[in-house]
């Protein structure tokens, strides 16, 4: 048995398994089995390393784990280097430790308009918002906000991305803290946004992803806004995590069906 999963914490609420196991029946990969990793930060590197021993030939990174997974790996894309922060992890026959980051390629393609000279806000500071922001300026984005509860690491690193600290209005918005993750009633509220900025001319992405859609998103559709749902955004980086351990084109048709079912 060839083993894949996905480690976070926390990860439960992961389709990830879901999506991957659709994708490698679609591909006849009978002896492939992906399954959850509930990994709190003091045991990811430790256990990540002791994976490859037990038939794992990759794992997704979440959060709150994207930039230690960058850290212990033995060699990294480009991308995942530049961003800081990996969500792939290839474990290689030699025993070394391959990192990439598909957040970046993943985020473009589920985004439903180019943002080249484009404004946008990004709201988080996590591996997430690393991927987004380098995303963003790949994309020639004109003008990025940055916006964290923690001041500190906010600042930190609009300066290394060349993002403007704060909040302003925006052609683009993107949530990627864990606001509405863990609990249904949690509102954008604890978010620095304004419902009645989220209208018509605005996209709204929310890498969090609920049965039914977050508040943040049903908020903004309700007002006029385009949505970018947190799921296309998972079809669109599963499937190029999957190519890169299995070698093969991803069945993202089969991939988005099996997570739209349970969204439904």
């Amino acid at each position: 048995m060839i083993r894949l999963g996905v480690c976070g914490w926390p990860v439960a609420h992961s389709r990830s398994p879901r999506m991957h196991n659709a994708a490698l029946a679609q591909l006849g990969l009978d002896d492939w089995h992906y399954q959850l990793l509930p990994l709190p930060p003091h045991l990811f590197t430790e256990t990540v390393k002791a994976l490859k021993p037990l038939g794992f030939r990759g794992v997704n990174v979440t959060i709150p784990h994207k930039e230690q997974a960058l850290a212990l790996a033995d060699e990294a894309t480009e991308t995942a280097r530049a961003i800081g922060a990996a969500n792939t992890l290839t474990f290689n026959d030699d025993g070394t430790i391959h990192a990439d980051n598909t957040d970046a390629p993943g985020f473009l393609a589920a985004l439903n308009r180019s943002a080249y000279d484009k404004t946008a806000l990004v709201l988080g500071a996590g591996g997430s918002a690393r991927a987004v922001l380098y995303a963003l300026k790949q994309a020639g984005a004109k003008e990025i906000h940055l916006w964290n509860r923690t001041p500190a690491r906010a600042q930190a690193l609009a300066e290394e991305f060349g993002a403007s600290l704060g909040v302003a209005t925006a052609d683009i918005v993107v949530n990627t803290t864990s606001v509405g993750l863990r609990d249904p009633e949690e509102t954008f509220k604890a978010l620095p946004i304004v419902a009645d900025e989220l209208g018509a001319g605005c996209t709204v992405v929310d890498m969090v992803y609920r049965n039914g859609g977050t508040l943040l998103l049903n908020t903004a559709k309700a007002n006029g806004a385009d949505v970018v749902d947190g799921l296309e955004i998972l079809v669109a980086q599963g499937a190029a995590s999957l190519e890169r351990w299995t070698g093969r084109t991803a069945p993202d048709k089969a991939m988005r069906e099996a997570v739209t079912d349970i969204a439904r």
